[in-house]
């Protein structure tokens, strides 16, 4: 039948292009799901950022935190994330987001659940799942908020491999109060300042004393999970802990400040790179629309 399906009603990839050689709901072929690239090496015990050093510099394997989280620690316990933004993931989600390919989210929310496994031994026994947002506007263009998909198929693969982890999903707790500018060629304080306010929580008393963990597609500076977990913190959660399905890799150049590119909207702008400022000391090798 599979033959018979594909001889007649043809498919192909939509990551490589490839002919696909039996029925699927998500036309991505096998080997393109074995391609999702892995963050490896040393990485920052509290936001998960890469831990290399520019050449030239000390080396900063030594230390367990990022420059970023030892000037301005956020207050989320731990942020984790199954592998790089780049490649098949990038395109992948992509999909996702921007062409609508809501059967992807079933197997990229499983390796959103590995991602999760990995706070399993310290992170607590019972936590609120919550999805990082999208404004109404927004949520009203797209049709769907990606994180709550990926997170609703998380959870169903959490719950076969850690079922006595006791994960609810609290989709509609944190609310998007307003719709962030671009943060494209933004400092890492600048990022924080423009999402400053963006958050809310809907009904503290859901959030007074529990553990929360805070899930999203992607994770670049960490600007949108630092304003997240304020606001959760603030209404009265006892910890943040954060898991995205990919991370953004920083590339390192040889230069006196830090900045970042990518931002809210800029693939839906339609631009396929944000420069980095003359002065930056690194950017993000992502150019998509990242979340966080």
């Amino acid at each position: 039948m599979d033959a018979l399906g594909c001889a007649f009603l043809p498919a192909f990839c939509s990551l490589c292009g490839s002919p696909l050689p039996q029925l699927s709901s998500a036309p991505i072929c096998d080997v393109c799901w074995t391609e999702f690239p892995a963050q490896s090496g040393p990485a920052c015990i509290r936001c998960g950022d890469a831990l290399n050093s520019p050449a030239g510099s000390a080396s900063s394997s030594a230390t367990e935190l990022c420059r970023a989280c030892r000037l301005a620690p956020p207050l989320f316990v731990r942020a984790v994330a199954f592998g790089l933004y780049e490649g098949r993931m990038r395109a992948a989600i992509h999909e996702l987001k921007y062409n609508r390919l809501h059967p992807a989210a079933k197997q990229l929310g499983g390796m959103l659940a590995v991602a999760i496994a990995q706070l399993a031994e310290e992170a607590p026994a019972e936590m609120l799942v919550i999805p990082v947002p999208l404004h109404r506007t927004k949520y009203a263009e797209r049709g769907f908020n990606q994180a709550q998909s990926l997170a609703v198929h998380a959870l169903s693969s959490l719950r076969k491999s850690h079922p006595g982890w006791r994960l609810t999903l609290a989709s509609s707790t944190l609310l998007r109060l307003r719709v962030t500018g671009s943060q494209a060629g933004l400092t890492p304080r600048q990022r924080r300042l423009n999402l400053r306010g963006a958050f809310s929580v809907s009904d503290s008393s859901m959030i007074q004393s529990r553990h929360i963990l805070l899930v999203d597609d992607i994770f670049t500076t960490g600007a949108t999970a630092r304003a997240a977990a304020q606001s959760l913190i603030k209404a009265g959660a006892a910890s943040v802990w954060v898991a995205t399905l990919a991370r953004a890799r920083r590339i390192f150049e040889l230069r006196l400040r830090s900045s970042f590119e990518d931002a809210e909207n800029i693939s839906e702008q339609n631009s396929n790179s944000a420069a980095a400022t003359p002065q930056s000391a690194s950017i993000y090798s992502s150019q998509d629309q990242p979340s966080f």
